[in-house]
């Protein structure tokens, strides 16, 4: 398909790094500024070497300021498999595009990028020499310049097989770097509090963006822990809040999870997490509340909701429960009664999730979540759907030669309705025999839990009945009803 000549072209250098994550990326940020994933490319596969098609500089940088799986974006210039092929490309390049950056008031600096090859400055040295042909009237300016070229040179994927000559070889002006020092600025292992399961912080950014996270949104995460997730959404201007059954996780209480650490001290709680990163203004709350059962007022709350599901390993499934599981559930226990902690099947949590997602969605709203998988029995009808949910994105993230975990991104097209056995998935029995092996699922202790029906209040959502609530602040509400 032809590209449109009103689209400029661009090269992306991308990260070695979640391979299968990169394209959902790139294509979400770019609807989110407006653009449109157009490329002439027919595949991309695991080259670090994209050519996209961008309408204005401006959302290829927007782009670049979000990005956590590009390293740097050029405005392309010349492309070609062999110099000569690129030296042509270059002299075909409209003169009137080059004039603003090459003038004599101008100064410059040419880089040479090379992709799996070390070469010597004197080889770098001939390359920028054989460059002389372009009408560079500026000064050279090797610490400061106002522009900067680049060469790049691809030499393929094998370290254990490199050619003498170049695949591909790319000349262009650098735009922008993407934040992949976000990566280690927001290391978990700088965090001043973390869990067992919290989550790697470039993970967290890049659901974050594959979520179209943006500023004064409601980000939501059901599956909080310890706030991971938030952070990252937080970063880029959301306003987040989130829930767990785990007491002592919302509280900062219990044992640390830090080698040479025993307990966690007084001020490890998310809150603080936040306020660690100068973002403790974007935190409405994190709340004990069992995610199987939501009190929501019915209504569309959220922008997005990230969250990372317990798989059963380090931190088990469970949900609130009668011990003796009345099918009818705890509406005839009475208001003192605390449940017992029960066993919350991964398949019934991925139905509640993607029905409360479905029905608290604002309409655009994504759902984005793990589901791990036993990757012999894996198949693309496993994966959960709804009707009011389409899905956007599946890429896998390899735990062992038998298991992964998918990054299921969804969004909602259409307003939730009363469902009227339109709630579909693949047949229960597959679901949890296959989630049931990828978790290697213990069977939970069936323990006293001081939370009872915890839900929480703020100012813009009501609910459907009168209970008490607790939230981090270890503040008691009543909440009235809601007619």
């Amino acid at each position: 398909m032809a590209l449109s000549s009103s689209l400029n072209r661009y090269l992306l250098l991308m990260a070695q790094e979640h391979l299968e994550f990169r394209l959902p990326e790139i294509k979400s940020l770019l609807s989110l500024f407006g653009g449109q994933f157009t490329s002439s490319q027919e595949t991309y596969g695991k080259s670090p070497f994209w050519i996209l098609s961008i309408p204005s500089e401006d959302i290829a940088r927007n782009l670049m300021k979000r990005t956590v799986c590009a390293k740097s974006i050029f405005e392309l210039w010349g492309h070609g498999k062999s110099p000569e092929e690129l030296y042509s490309s270059l002299k075909n390049y409209p003169v009137e595009k080059m004039v603003p950056f090459l003038h004599s008031d101008s100064t410059y600096k040419i880089k040479i990028h090379t992709f799996n090859k070390t070469l010597t400055q004197e080889e770098k040295v001939k390359r920028i020499d054989a460059l002389e042909f372009l009408p560079f009237e500026g000064k050279v300016n090797l610490k400061k310049p106002q522009h900067i070229f680049s060469v790049l040179e691809d030499y393929g994927l094998d370290p254990n097989c490199i050619p003498e000559n170049p695949h591909n070889i790319y000349f262009g002006r650098w735009i922008a770097d993407g934040q992949r020092e976000l990566i280690e600025s927001y290391s978990v292992k700088k965090r001043h509090f973390i869990g067992n399961t919290s989550m790697d912080a470039g993970l967290s950014f890049i659901m974050a963006n594959h979520g179209k996270v943006k500023e004064n949104d409601i980000v939501f995460d059901p599956f909080v822990g310890t706030g991971g997730l938030l952070i990252a959404s937080a970063h880029f201007g959301a306003y987040v809040y989130g829930t767990d059954i785990d007491y002592n996780t919302v509280h900062g209480l219990g044992k640390a999870s830090r080698k040479n650490q025993k307990w966690r001290g007084p001020d490890e709680n998310i809150r603080a997490n936040l306020r660690q990163y100068g973002l403790e203004k974007y935190y409405l709350d994190v709340l004990v509340s069992d995610a199987s059962k939501p009190s929501w007022r019915k209504g569309t709350y959220f922008d997005a909701i990230i969250t990372d599901p317990p798989y059963g390993i380090r931190e088990s499934t469970r949900r609130t429960g009668s011990q003796k599981e009345i099918q009818k559930g705890m509406e005839k226990c009475p208001e003192s009664h605390v449940p017992v902690s029960l066993s919350y099947h991964l398949s019934d949590m991925f139905f509640d999730l993607l029905n409360f997602a479905a029905e608290t969605l604002v309409l655009g709203g994504r759902l984005v979540y793990w589901l791990p998988v036993y990757t012999p029995e894996y198949t693309e009808e496993m994966v959960p759907w709804h009707p009011c949910l389409k899905l956007i994105s599946n890429c896998e993230q390899k735990l062992s030669s038998h298991t992964s975990r998918r990054l299921i991104t969804m969004e909602k097209v259409k307003k939730f309705e009363v469902p009227h056995n339109c709630w579909t998935s693949v047949p229960s029995s597959s679901v949890a025999s296959s989630l049931y092996k990828a978790s290697c699922q213990s069977h939970p202790r069936q323990t006293s839990s001081p939370s009872s029906q915890f839900v929480f209040s703020l100012s813009q959502v009501l609910f459907t009945s009168g209970t008490i609530i607790q939230c981090e602040s270890h503040i008691f509400l009543l909440v009235i009803f809601a007619f």
